[in-house]
């Protein structure tokens, strides 16, 4: 029997959003995580040669590899080899198979509630028990080495995200250490998503590999390298797991497109446009911040990193997705419930992404005052 998958709801909104843009509305589109703004320009120029050039087949690039590899010896500090890294079609196929080499049907494998809809979906499509654990205000809405300590069995498994989605928030290098230590106590194996690497303010973003080599890390071009409908990413596995990795992408995915992997390695290069994309990013940030809690949005999760804003709004609604909904009806702006970030408390949080351009976070702000303003408070 096929495992039972829930649908995604943000898609629903965003499928309202579009036919509400159909019939002639001014829609300011908030509820999906990715930049709106395109590749770097070198990245552009890069695919329009090389299509006048290259016949394109399955193909891994070399290139690439080596510039990610540059990449976390610069950034983090760490040293691998070009054949740990799988080139993947994004960072779904990444996470699908970091799972699928590393557990067996039935395998019980630990995430943050709320965390995103994916890992939860994913773990069941591949006959795998999620196990959730509640991460609320008090642990700044994140996994912490206690609570995977605390876990009786413990889990196979853990996926860590940091920055997270939908929360954006940052674990800090001394709490990796503590998880990396649990793990390597209990035999978990570990699972990084780093696809929000990059993409912070203030706070730095240490990947698992500088404390714990042996864990698997996915990571995409979609966010910080403003790629997302390239389908571009990759997965670092340790050397003993590089042919079991190498085998399930051969036959499950086979290579990600080669244009996308000329693009990509000189989107690697492009620091400074893409310093500047971060920058807008924190000018949305901080106007959010700034506007929300007048608007009777004062309980936010941290937002250390990526571009979300997670926010409590149970005192207007005890359901998300229609609150989200009639925002949407009634504004243009969309955004996304939190019941697809977290099933049992989510009906409470709505979540926005501020990954568009700051005219349309000014103007999103305008059309949202009043409204909240208009909305009766429950209790």
């Amino acid at each position: 029997m096929t495992a039972q998958i829930e649908p995604f709801h943000a898609i629903a909104v965003s499928g309202l959003a579009h036919r509400l843009k159909a019939e002639g509305r001014s829609i300011i589109h908030m509820e999906f995580g990715q930049p709106s703004t395109g590749a770097p320009a070198a990245a552009i120029a890069e695919a329009h040669k090389v299509l006048d050039s290259d016949p394109m087949g399955y193909w891994e690039s070399p290139l690439l590899k080596q510039r990610i590899v540059e990449h976390y010896a610069q950034r983090h500090g760490v040293e691998i080899s070009p054949a740990q890294i799988i080139l993947t079609c994004g960072a779904s196929p990444g996470l699908v198979l970091a799972l699928n080499m590393s557990f067996a049907p039935g395998a019980r494998v630990a995430i943050a509630r709320p965390g995103y809809v994916a890992y939860r979906n994913n773990l069941r499509a591949l006959h795998m028990e999620p196990v959730e654990l509640p991460c609320g205000e008090a642990e700044r809405y994140q996994l912490s080495a206690a609570a995977l300590a605390a876990l009786d069995p413990a889990p196979d498994g853990v996926i860590i995200a940091s920055p997270a989605n939908p929360t954006g928030t940052i674990i800090p290098r001394g709490e990796l250490e503590a998880i990396a230590q649990v793990c390597r106590e209990r035999g978990i194996i570990v699972i990084s998503d780093e696809i929000y690497h990059g993409i912070s303010y203030g706070q730095p973003t240490p990947s698992m590999l500088e404390v714990m080599p042996e864990a698997l890390v996915v990571n995409s071009f979609s966010k910080y390298f403003s790629m997302a409908g390239w389908r571009l990413g990759w997965l670092i596995v340790p050397p003993g797991g590089i042919d079991a990795a190498r085998a399930r992408m051969g036959n499950l995915f086979l290579t990600p497109p080669s244009l996308a992997q000329h693009a990509g390695a000189e989107a690697m290069l492009c620091t400074e446009e893409l310093e500047a994309n971060i920058a807008t990013y924190a000018r949305n940030r901080d106007s959010l911040l700034a506007a929300l809690p007048g608007m009777g949005l004062g309980k936010i999760a941290p937002p250390d990193g990526a571009f979300y804003i997670y926010a409590d709004v149970s005192d207007f609604t005890d359901d998300a997705l229609e609150f989200c909904q009639q925002l949407l009806r009634d504004t243009g702006v969309a955004t996304a419930p939190g019941i697809d970030f977290d099933p049992v408390d989510g009906h409470r949080f709505m979540r926005i992404s501020f990954a568009v351009s700051t005219p349309e976070v000014e103007e999103a702000i305008r059309r949202m005052g009043p409204w909240f303003a208009a909305r009766s408070r429950r209790g």
